[in-house]
């Protein structure tokens, strides 16, 4: 037989530098032992996984907003749209949104592709409610329609990178799609640590230091990721914080990279979202200014619709020359799902008061975001109550990243085994509950710390149960390996 013509050795280096600690090694580790427990329920001491490790609502029981399926439905199958029971079963501003939508797509269907930004109606639609939410004037030819928020990241990688010698500045602890992207692409992550003490805040000093520093190896840094809310840290910047982080990317001619799908989800009284947009156009600053990209997606906030593949990213502050550099890159892959499109214009434009579907729409919206500050609160003070663990408030987002001290035999235990400690930890949490968390190594983090990413989306009624599991796990985890 032939040697194949592929090996490790012989693949591109980028991809075996890339990670992506999400569906990681643990995960493997779980969906291996989820068809255990199928062949053989007996076979581990819990009955099912638990998967706490990804912000992928539905698969945890939550439900599609009613309204946004509707219009899904009537728009895929145009067909029933005249018959007399589609108006007892559908509500009729549904019935209403999806007539009008399929008049913005070339022949009324949903199979065919579509202009590579996007559909022009839907973009129209997502326009007026990124103008509705922050005041100020949106060019829908400033949107690109993608399939979730993370083809819009990858663009923007393969836009800004030329080679090693290009950095980007991100957020440690950061979402790896960051990393894995900027690893792909063939540049250099510039690490900006955000500060756990201060719960997690994130200082321009910081930013400043760490800009310097890299001038200083001969990087030549072309952008700045924020993450906000923060995606694993939870946390909501105040608006004079990003006034100060505006500032900085102005200064320094960076593209400011604004990942703002968690833009619904904040959970206290003190914190608000503010989109960079917004606050950029807030201080006067315009199109000459500063080069900004936002990006959302509806996989997140209360619809959770991470397999429709939905979201898009707003490009301002660029040239003619290089916009259609970008729409090139777009055409590459043709079109976005229209699917995903016609989410995304219903996330940014839902209904009214007033609208027959109103009362059901905002009794389900508010039904799943209060759930998720409840769902947050229980957990945070679970975690705060166990030995060595340490937790920041959540104050948005989809998840906690606790600290843990884990005890010197513990550390040991973890390089005998060749693994990081708190993916040691990760696993015997695995192997003991059937709870999939995400090491807090696959994220980044300050030497010498450990940490956990745990989401707060199982359901309400789980909730108890994950808690009475980790914390028998974790007490029984620090007796063994105590001093």
């Amino acid at each position: 037989m032939a040697s194949t013509p592929i090996t490790i050795d012989t693949i591109n280096p980028k991809v075996l530098e890339c990670e992506y600690a999400v569906r990681g090694e643990i995960v493997i580790l779980a969906q291996k032992i989820q068809e255990e427990l199928k062949n053989n329920p007996n076979s581990h001491p819990f009955d099912e996984i638990l998967y706490c490790n990804i912000g992928n609502p539905q698969s945890l029981s939550q439900q599609p907003i009613t309204f946004f399926r509707e219009v899904l439905a009537l728009c895929d199958y145009p067909a029933i749209l005249g018959r007399s029971e589609t108006r007892v079963l559908f509500s009729g501003d549904s019935i209403k949104r999806a007539s009008q939508i399929l008049d913005q797509i070339p022949g009324r269907a949903t199979g065919a592709y579509s202009h590579s930004q996007g559909i022009k109606g839907l973009r129209d639609t997502i326009a007026a409610g990124i103008e509705a939410r922050d005041g100020f004037p949106v060019d829908p030819n400033d949107l690109f329609l993608t399939d979730g928020a993370s083809p819009a990241v990858h663009m923007m990688m393969q836009l800004l990178i030329r080679s090693k010698k290009d950095g980007i500045l991100c957020p440690i602890p950061q979402y790896p799609l960051y990393s894995a992207s900027i690893a792909l692409h063939g540049g250099t992550l510039v690490p900006y640590y955000l500060d756990e003490a201060a719960g997690w805040g994130m200082e321009v000093s910081e930013l400043q230091n760490q800009l310097e520093s890299a001038k200083s190896k001969g990087i030549i840094v072309r952008a700045l990721v924020v993450i906000n809310p923060g995606n694993p840290t939870g946390q909501v910047l105040a608006e004079n914080n990003q006034k100060e982080i505006v500032d900085f990317c102005k200064r320094e001619g960076l593209v400011l990279l604004a990942d703002e799908v968690y833009q619904e989800n904040v959970y206290v009284p003190d914190k608000q979202f503010h989109s960079f947009k917004k606050v950029a156009r807030s201080m006067g600053y315009g199109d000459e200014d500063i080069a900004l990209v936002s990006f959302q997606s509806v996989s997140k906030g209360y619809y959770g619709e991470c397999g429709k593949r939905g979201g898009y990213m707003e490009i301002t502050g660029f040239s003619p020359e290089i916009r259609e550099q970008i729409y090139k890159l777009a055409s590459v892959n043709l079109c976005s799902n229209i699917s995903g499109q016609i989410l995304a214009s219903l996330v940014m434009n839902p209904p009214k008061v007033g609208d027959e579907s109103y009362d059901s729409y905002f009794a389900e919206k508010n039904a799943i975001l209060s759930s998720l500050v409840r769902r947050a609160q229980k957990l945070e003070d679970a975690f705060n109550g166990l030995e060595g663990v340490s937790c920041n408030r959540a104050e948005g987002a989809m998840y906690l990243f606790p600290r843990i001290v884990l005890p010197n035999k513990a550390l040991e235990a973890a390089k005998e085994a060749k693994t990081a400690p708190d993916a040691f930890y990760a696993r015997r949490l695995l192997n003991a509950t059937g709870i999939v968390v995400v090491p807090g190594s696959g994220f980044g983090q300050v030497d010498g710390t450990w940490h956990i990413r745990c989401t707060i989306l199982p359901q309400e009624d789980r909730i108890s149960a994950i808690i009475t599991r980790l914390t028998k796990f974790h007490t029984e985890f620090m007796d063994e390996f105590r001093g």
